[in-house]
């Protein structure tokens, strides 16, 4: 399954966010049940910054979830996995499983 369209009805910084999923290195693991959490992420976004009011709660639990899609360094860092900067010559970021790379180094 490849990736679903951002819905057009989105909040445009929720439109931005899923649309930067599909290019960011982690999604390279991202399974389809991934997409739809993240489209569900997106959508409560949406939500949220329509709103007449904003709602702390719920941009928690929309930060929780995007932690759960690896989507900050701190999340990914807690999960061991390190995305390397794109380079001019390479067609994409690369992806390091931190452990791999300390077990290299002999540490």
């Amino acid at each position: 399954m490849e990736r679903p369209e951002p819905d057009e009805l989105w909040h445009p910084i929720a439109q931005d966010w899923y649309v930067s999923l599909a290019v960011s290195g982690q999604a390279k693991f991202y399974q389809p049940s991934d997409w739809q959490v993240a489209r569900y992420v997106a959508e409560a976004m949406t939500r949220n910054l329509n709103a007449s009011r904003f709602s702390a709660q719920m941009f928690a639990a929309v930060m929780g979830a995007m932690t759960e899609l690896l989507t900050t360094e701190g999340a990914r860092r807690r999960a061991r996995l390190e995305l390397e900067r794109r380079r001019p010559d390479d067609e994409e970021a690369g992806v390091t499983v931190l452990d791999d790379y300390r077990a290299a180094l002999g540490g």
